[in-house]
């Protein structure tokens, strides 16, 4: 086989085993929500029941209608809160892994990822367990986007059917935040919604 044919079965490879762990780890949406729920009476009875700590596996599955001490939104009443301002919008999507056993010399650059404007994103604290490092990145990160204030309203999310966003949500309550608000269908629910999006980068 030449070089160059080698050289771009590997930009395949390379390219699939990016999307495999975006597809595995791509979480679904939480929200700040308004008094009403976010799922119709048919989802919520379908829907799983709320586990008593947190999701440690198989996060891309259905997720409860309900978190409790958290309110729940659907698209409309996240964009009503959006347009008002004064909320803090947090994406916990998860950030694609780097492929181990790259070749020498090969660019790695993360996949795109858009989100709702003004969102920050904090990545890899949706997980079940989070490690010293992770957890304080998770508290530093809130605490800027609330700037110290615990009772700011905070709108947690990521993508449809996936428990990221219901795990940090949870945690975040766990933190003593008071005014916490989840988003179940996330990104997806928004750009279905006909909303806008835009390009982000993960908070430092």
């Amino acid at each position: 086989m030449s070089r160059s044919a080698q050289r771009a079965g590997g930009r395949r490879r390379f390219a699939l085993a990016i999307l495999g762990a975006f597809a595995l780890l791509a979480p679904p949406a939480l929200a700040q929500p308004a008094a009403s729920p976010a799922a119709s009476p048919a989802a919520a009875a379908a829907a799983p029941a709320e586990p008593e700590g947190y999701r440690l596996e198989a996060y891309r599955a259905p997720v409860p209608a309900t978190l409790s001490g958290a309110r729940v939104l659907d698209a409309a009443a996240a964009a009503e809160l959006w347009r008002k301002g004064g909320v803090a919008f947090v994406d916990v999507l998860p950030r694609p892994p780097k492929p181990a056993g790259l070749p020498a010399g090969t660019v790695w650059r993360d996949q795109p990822h858009s989100t709702i404007p003004g969102a920050v994103w904090l990545p890899n604290v949706g997980f079940g367990a989070l490690n010293a490092e992770t957890d304080g990145y998770f508290r530093a990160g809130l605490s800027a986007v609330t700037r110290g204030d615990v009772n700011a309203p905070l709108v947690i999310f990521c993508q449809r059917d996936c428990w990221m966003s219901w795990n940090a949500a949870k945690r975040a309550l766990a933190y003593g935040y008071t005014n916490v608000s989840w988003f179940p269908t996330g990104v997806d629910g928004w750009g279905e919604a006909g909303l806008p999006l835009e390009s982000v980068e993960p908070r430092p």
